[in-house]
């Protein structure tokens, strides 16, 4: 009952107009003064003659409010929002009253010389009680309008407030951490209970009214507290130690999730109380190498870059950090329009913000127009292709053999063919791990993509594939490749998939219990792809380092812990949430390799090696090309495959033709 009726005073205080609410503290702080001057009096003559001092010193009364005021006013005080008073404000009124104080004492001195005399030391007294009183009330009143106002009641015995907040512990006790718990007292959406911390130094301390636990006593914070999550605040952590933390918070029955970095707080992407799922990156427990700030701008800086596939995964993170390299102009191919118009309007907004000098330019089309590609690389005068666009989801190119043919081979084989006829100075392919001896049409397209480009690259005056005036180009363009494995968050990766499931209650599903996938951050991929594809002479193929490879279901299992779940299993059959085995899809490989041969050179990035891979000449190439289209306009998909095993080194298709068309065919009489 009391509560609600402070409730509404506080709804009815933060609604009341500005120039009310300065009026308000005024007319309050001219009584807190007077209180004040009244206390000096009774500490210094005593509780018997408290009333004594309004006889003779009502002059006294009058001019402190006068003096103080005004000072008050000119240090901000009634500038500051309670709900946001800080350090700053308490500075301004410790430098408000001390002066307020002095003036006054300048002017009992010299009243005292003339009328009656004032005990010296009641300046002092004034002095520390009205700092005590103005700023103690005004830090009492943020804790009210934040909606505090129980908060230090935690450490008292026998009170027990619960106002129904999921209570959180914040891992990480530092500047991130301090201003984490303010965000969330404001926003009253969760309740902060104890803070987490390794270092010794601060630990079973109280820092912002919360109990600070070493990680050892995570239990016993739990059984005092009722903490049900923990926030991760360590934002200027490495990865190897967010995954040690990650590893070691398994064991508890807490949802565990973070808070972002500072990059993405200073860049405004997002808040300090948006709390965000722990990223799965902190499980590989591997950091970014820095990039090199040559080789990122080599192809970039002050050139016309085209980006195709530019609202995909990849291809929309390659536009991000192309746009920071200032290019002059950036080139968007895209065939759907909503994704072409989703990041159009992201780096649009980038743009806008930052007050970038790069012309945005969204094409609509499919790189297998050849016609329209040259045009566009020719109107705009293209120093740099970047080849993003493919299908890469085994199982949906294996239904559908023809346009995984068409997109992944034709397509790179019209936009490479473009840039050469159009002069283009460098053109970067972005493969994939599964072009390794690969057991699907996806990863044999690509690894045919690649065959396509070292075949030009080792070619000064192609005849190029359907150029029937049988004319060689002179080729200046310098084609490389640039091979890894799955990137985490993109469209058709298992981690979105898994956060889905595990918010439906499970099961969650994982092909098999022995399948392993290497992993890496779009944001990482995208800028090793971009320093990849400055190095090189023409026709390499470069693989980057993806560390260890990664067991799925070992993924899953930490990702339900994570969640603050346990996985269900015939050691647990009383679990949350189970883990189902669902079988190879057609073309999936227990394992990804991404070298065909041992034959693999350092370069110059750390992260970044050069696979020496066998390739075809060109004049046989062709003749490959031409069967295979052939054998896909006319539905002959065991020829496409045959052909497909003919080209490729290491295809081994596993199953059977699972196309949907093929499959129809195979069922009419």
């Amino acid at each position: 009952m009391a509560e609600g009726v402070m409730d509404k005073l506080r709804t009815f205080l933060v609604g009341l107009p500005r120039r009310k609410k300065r009026l308000l503290q005024v007319v309050t702080d001219i009584f807190v003064v007077w209180a004040a001057l009244w206390l000096a009096f009774v500490v210094r003559l005593g509780i018997d003659d408290m009333i004594n001092p309004f006889r003779g010193h009502l002059w006294l009364f009058v001019a402190a409010p006068i003096v103080a005021i005004p000072l008050f006013i000119r240090f901000g005080m009634y500038r500051a929002v309670m709900r946001y008073f800080g350090n700053d404000a308490l500075i301004a009124i410790i430098k408000a009253v001390s002066l307020s104080s002095l003036i006054l004492g300048i002017v009992v001195y010299w009243y005292s010389n003339h009328q009656s005399v004032v005990p010296r030391s009641i300046i002092f007294n004034y002095w520390w009680l009205s700092l005590i009183m103005v700023g103690g009330l005004r830090l009492a009143m943020r804790q009210y309008f934040l909606g505090d106002w129980f908060n230090a009641t935690q450490h008292v015995p026998f009170a027990n407030h619960d106002d129904g907040l999921p209570r959180v512990a914040i891992y990480g006790a530092g500047a991130a951490g301090n201003q984490l718990v303010a965000a969330l007292r404001m926003g009253r959406l969760m309740r902060p209970v104890a803070f987490i911390d390794d270092d010794p130094s601060i630990s079973d301390r109280v820092i912002a009214g919360l109990h600070v636990y070493k990680p050892k006593h995570i239990q016993r914070m739990i059984d005092l507290t009722g903490a049900q999550e923990i926030l991760l605040a360590i934002p200027s952590s490495n990865r190897a130690r967010r995954r040690e933390i990650l590893g070691f918070l398994e064991g508890f029955p807490l949802h565990v999730r973070s808070v972002p970095g500072f990059m993405d707080l200073a860049s405004g992407r997002v808040k300090v109380d948006d709390i965000q799922e722990v990223d799965i990156a902190d499980l590989l427990g591997r950091d970014a190498v820095p990039a090199q700030g040559d080789l990122l701008e080599h192809c970039i800086k002050q050139q016309s870059v085209l980006v195709t596939g530019a609202g995909g995964s990849i291809g929309s993170e390659l536009c991000r950090q192309i746009l920071a390299l200032r290019p002059t102009t950036l080139l968007l191919f895209d065939h759907s329009e909503f994704n072409l118009y989703s990041i159009l309007s992201e780096l649009e907004q980038r743009i806008s913000r930052e007050s970038l000098s790069v012309k945005l330019v969204p094409i609509l089309g499919s790189v297998r127009n050849e016609t329209k590609l040259q045009d566009v690389m020719k109107a705009w005068r293209v120093d740099t292709v970047y080849h993003a666009a493919a299908y890469k989801h085994v199982p949906m190119v294996e239904h559908n053999i023809a346009e995984g043919v068409l997109n992944n081979v034709i397509g790179t084989l019209c936009t490479a063919q473009a840039a050469l006829r159009s002069g283009v100075a460098n053109f970067v392919l972005i493969s994939t791990d599964k072009a390794v001896r690969p057991t699907n049409v996806m990863g044999s397209t690509k690894r045919l993509a690649e065959l396509t480009l070292q075949a030009l690259s080792h070619e000064l005056a192609p005849v190029l594939f359907g150029d029937s005036s049988n004319v060689s180009r002179v080729n200046k363009t310098r084609f490389t490749m640039v091979r890894f494995g799955n990137v985490l968050g993109s469209s058709g990766s298992v981690i979105p998939l898994f956060h889905k499931q595990i918010k439906s209650g499970g099961p969650l599903t994982v092909t098999h219990p022995k399948i392993t996938r290497y992993f890496m951050t779009i944001p990482e991929a995208a800028q090793l792809v971009i320093q990849a594809g400055s190095m090189g002479q023409g026709g390499d193929v470069f693989v980057l380092d993806m560390g260890e490879p990664v067991r799925i279901v070992e993924l899953a299992e930490k990702m339900v812990h994570l969640s603050g779940f346990s996985v269900r299993s015939e050691k647990n059959p009383h679990g949350d949430i189970s883990i189902e085995f669902t079988g190879l899809r057609p073309g999936e490989k227990l394992y990804e390799e991404l070298l065909i041969g041992d034959n693999v050179v350092a370069t110059q990035h750390p992260m970044i090696m050069s696979a020496n891979e066998d390739h075809l000449a060109w004049d046989m190439l062709k003749d490959k090309l031409t069967e295979l289209l052939a054998a896909v306009e006319q539905d002959d998909y065991n020829r496409v495959r045959q052909l497909l095993r003919d080209t490729v080194s290491g295809y081994a298709p596993d199953g059977e033709i699972v196309d949907w068309i093929y499959q129809q065919r195979r069922l009419e009489p």
